[in-house]
């Protein structure tokens, strides 16, 4: 049995993030670990997040022993979290979702370094868990910044083999190599969902946080290229800068009428609707890490469109309960919704979704944390 603290988002902030740090430390007090959450009371500059960053309902079972004092603002927390952590954990980890949060965990860092553990105890081990060890748009910053955090952590636990490259490289040749753990499904709780509906729909849905890097103008110019032009699309979640230049965009491209745009964030008790409404999940990233949101689709039944970035492939079955495309490429995606739409082929693809078992990917994936 260990002592283990999890430093990261917990309810009331909301998305994946916080839904991955509460689910893993359910499934470590399971595995009979005593486990605690350090959560925030302020994560972000408000200016630094075009949105709201909490929600007032939970997405999933709230984790009982969480704390909320860390404060962006409030440096001598950060130093204080650190030495009251050293005094009773044995593995304090630190999640890393953007460079914002280092200097509040070289703070802690601190704080655990300047306290000796107490006779018979161990020095506290220290891992980061990257959720992405460098954003998808970066700064020179951000380099210096990630660089210092995981050089001075005595594990770097990573979701993918691209990501533990370039952690690699910022660890330098001589330190351990990061662990690379697939990240496990932390699915939001939407309630009890029916079999879907037979039939077409002849609607796409994409779903999420939408940034440059997540290629929502490719899927418009594929739309217009290649779906065929009774076939409309839903664009649902928080738009990282406005829509109105996406808008323009399918305006200019002749698909204004078919495509709507559904902005803000999606709560839990939606999605049924959305999904529900559409014949597959289209996912057109230009990069990505991981996602949760190809097993979020086939937990409702939805075949998925998406391209090979990142670990997005690992879990379509191409032909079965899915389809792939290039990056960035608008002609092969234009090229996969057409073939999508050939006669039976949704109805197909929808016949060979399987939820995900989550049970095997926690298992690993705590094994692979601990042993980092």
């Amino acid at each position: 049995m260990r002592r283990i603290a999890l430093v990261g988002p917990a309810h009331p902030y909301k998305g994946g993030g916080a839904r991955h740090t509460t689910e893993l430390a359910h499934r470590l007090a399971a595995q009979g670990h005593r486990v605690r959450i350090e959560s925030w009371l302020a994560q972000y500059p408000a200016a630094l997040y075009p949105g709201e960053q909490t929600v007032a309902d939970p997405e999933g079972e709230p984790f009982p022993d969480t704390r909320h004092d860390l404060a962006w603002y409030r440096p001598d927390g950060w130093f204080a979290t650190g030495r009251r952590l050293a005094r009773t954990e044995d593995l304090v980890v630190l999640t890393l979702f953007s460079p914002v949060q280092v200097p509040a965990y070289l703070g802690i860092l601190a704080g655990l370094r300047s306290s000796r553990p107490s006779r018979g105890r161990e020095r506290t081990r220290v891992v980061v868990l990257c959720h992405n060890v460098l954003p998808h748009e970066r700064r020179a910053v951000d380099v210096s910044l990630v660089r210092a955090l995981l050089r001075r952590a005595d594990g770097v636990l990573t979701h993918s083999t691209e990501q533990a490259r370039l952690a690699e490289g910022l660890l330098g040749s001589e330190r351990r190599r990061p662990v690379v753990a697939p990240m496990p499904p932390h699915l939001p709780d939407t309630g009890a969902r029916s079999a879907p509906e037979p039939g077409e729909r002849r609607h796409l849905l994409f779903l999420g946080i939408v940034r440059p890097y997540k290629g929502v103008d490719v899927l418009l110019r594929a739309l217009a290229e290649g779906a065929p032009g009774d076939v409309t699309l839903t664009v649902a979640g928080e738009f990282w800068g406005g829509s109105a230049d996406l808008t323009a965009l399918a305006r200019r491209l002749g698909v204004a009428d078919r495509v709507r745009f559904r902005e803000g964030y999606v709560p839990a008790e939606e999605l049924p609707e959305l999904f529900a409404a559409a014949d597959a999940m289209v996912l057109p990233y230009r990069s990505a890490t991981a996602s949760q949101n190809v097993w979020l689709a086939h937990e409702h039944g939805l075949p998925v469109i998406a391209t090979r970035a990142g670990a997005l492939a690992d879990h379509v079955r191409e032909g079965v309960d899915g389809m792939l495309c290039e990056p960035g490429d608008v002609t092969d995606l234009a090229r996969a919704l057409a073939d999508f739409y050939r006669p039976g082929v949704p109805e197909r693809l929808r016949a060979g979704v399987r939820p995900v078992e989550a049970a095997p990917f926690w298992k690993d994936y705590t094994d692979r944390l601990l042993g980092a």
